[in-house]
């Protein structure tokens, strides 16, 4: 799942980049897909539909996952640098918490 507070547009240039084949990525949810308070938008993972205990949510901020804060796995922003590696560093953690 890809989940960005970006408006649907983006979210689709974003895809194109990520899965150009379309074969990794099975849903993306966008701003309009968020909840809205006091005019910021955040990511309700609960719309996942999925179990929570066996999800986790990778983002910059945890700004974005308020109520969800104990799914959240820091990362840095991505400024669109071809040679950045900090997902590739995650893939042991993220294989040791596939297999709990």
């Amino acid at each position: 799942f890809i989940y960005t507070t970006a408006k649907k547009d983006y979210a689709k240039k974003l895809l194109e980049v990520l899965d150009p084949k379309k074969k990794l990525i099975r849903r993306c949810l966008s701003q309009s897909d968020c909840v809205c308070s006091q005019g910021c938008y955040w990511k309700d993972l609960t719309r996942l539909g999925r179990d929570l205990a066996k999800t986790v949510a990778l983002d910059h901020t945890m700004q974005g996952f308020p109520a969800q804060a104990a799914n959240w796995i820091p990362v840095p922003p991505w400024s669109g640098d071809p040679q950045d590696e900090e997902l590739l560093r995650l893939i042991p953690a993220l294989g040791q918490l596939g297999q709990a």
